[in-house]
């Protein structure tokens, strides 16, 4: 029984420091993890002991406290102004050209919020744009890089609210005057029982002929409105119907051609034999022949993805097949396909090779726009790959 009581209190107690634990790790006797802070990195990871920490070497740094070692700094690229050099706490702060960020050596561009989403903080010298959610009383009707969320209008007292305003959609307001859904007024006055009081000096109306009132104009025109609002919705359904057709058909298009791609693409390591008898991998005399794309400036890397050789391809593909809640569906969004053609490319056994392949065949499919994607999904170790030495010439 006592040592029963003992179990439950050590519990209680793992429970109650797991709460009050920042690094939400422990070593063996229950010790909370410390976190390394700001320009001090991990020199040996929390186990039996706490984490040991050390300042950043010169070369390196660590611009928030954790648990990860301290990182190497950048450099900023040919004829890109150096801002801030680096130190223990803050990586190389390079100046790139308006409407670029810069990330591992290369100027990015800077990504827009979407509808419903304002800018929290700016594209510049921090990083990336940083966009939020619009609350209540905020909208944003547009993609931008700059402009934060809008105060929603507040309809006069004049008016009167259509439609409520949303974080895409700003308030609707209608002017009063309008009386498009009010019922028509008389201006005969009517007495209790609804007759209406006739003038003097009116004629009474001929022996044999009905008293009819004349035809109220107001009635013809809310009639014509709601027919012409019900056309709006019928030639809208129709616009719909043919949309959802045509988007089928372009989704299933390109989806042959992806599969085209992938079962047209030429086998890796093909050889190219010479009159000497030497044989050259035809992919790395492709990747080490230089070119005007390879200088990385302000402007975007211009090389075709289509033009890596086979081997830095399927290096590319293995790291977003396994790169799990940011892996190659993430990468298709960011690139612009829709989720219907990302589930159709999920269909088949190698889906990330499947959307490169699709992307490749687009015109303008160059490494910058790629990089620029992969750096929206933060995955900068694909972007590492793909800006890694190559290999040289292998002779066999």
């Amino acid at each position: 029984m006592r040592l029963f009581v003992i179990c439950a209190l050590l519990l209680l107690l793992k429970v109650t420091l797991g709460d009050a634990c920042a690094s939400n790790q422990f070593t063996e006797s229950g010790q909370c993890c410390s976190l390394c802070p700001t320009g001090f990195g991990v020199v040996a990871q929390c186990g039996k002991e706490d984490t040991k920490c050390a300042p950043c070497p010169p070369g390196t740094f660590s611009s928030s406290e954790g648990l990860k070692p301290c990182l190497p700094c950048s450099k900023c690229p040919p004829r890109v102004p150096m801002v801030a050099s680096c130190t223990a706490n803050q990586d190389t702060q390079c100046e790139c050209k308006k409407g670029f960020f810069f990330l591992i050596e290369v100027c990015l561009h800077c990504s827009k919020c979407n509808r419903g989403e304002g800018v929290f903080r700016e594209c510049g010298l921090q990083g990336n744009t940083v966009c939020q959610r619009c609350g209540p009383g905020t909208f944003s009707e547009e993609h931008d890089s700059t402009k934060p969320c809008q105060n929603c209008t507040q309809c006069s007292d004049s008016e009167v609210e259509i439609r409520a305003c949303m974080p895409d959609s700003d308030t609707l307001c209608m002017d009063k005057k309008l009386h498009i859904l009010s019922p028509p007024k008389s201006d005969r006055p009517r007495l209790s029982g609804g007759e209406e009081v006739v003038q003097e000096g009116n004629t009474s109306p001929a022996p044999g002929t009905s008293k009819l009132p004349p035809q109220d104009e107001g009635g013809s025109n809310n009639i014509l409105a709601y027919v012409s609002v019900l056309a709006a919705v019928v030639l809208g359904l129709l616009l719909y119907v043919a949309y959802k057709c045509w988007r089928s058909c372009k989704q299933k298009k390109a989806l042959s051609k992806a599969r085209a791609a992938e079962l047209g693409s030429s086998p890796e390591g093909e050889k190219l034999q010479s009159d000497s008898g030497v044989f050259l991998d035809s992919h790395s005399l492709q990747d080490n022949q230089p070119s005007k794309g390879t200088k990385r400036d302000s402007k975007q890397d211009t090389r075709l993805y289509i033009n890596l050789p086979p081997h830095r391809q399927e290096e590319v593909e293995r790291l977003l097949q396994e790169g799990g809640s940011r892996g190659w569906r993430q990468l298709g969004a960011a690139l612009g396909y829709e989720p219907e053609q990302l589930d159709l490319f999920g269909h088949g056994e190698a889906p990330a090779h499947t959307l490169l392949s699709n992307w490749a065949q687009k015109e303008g499919s160059t490494l910058g726009l790629l990089c620029s994607a992969l750096a929206r999904i933060e995955r900068l170790d694909v972007v590492t790959a793909l800006n890694c030495p190559t290999q040289g010439v292998s002779v066999v």
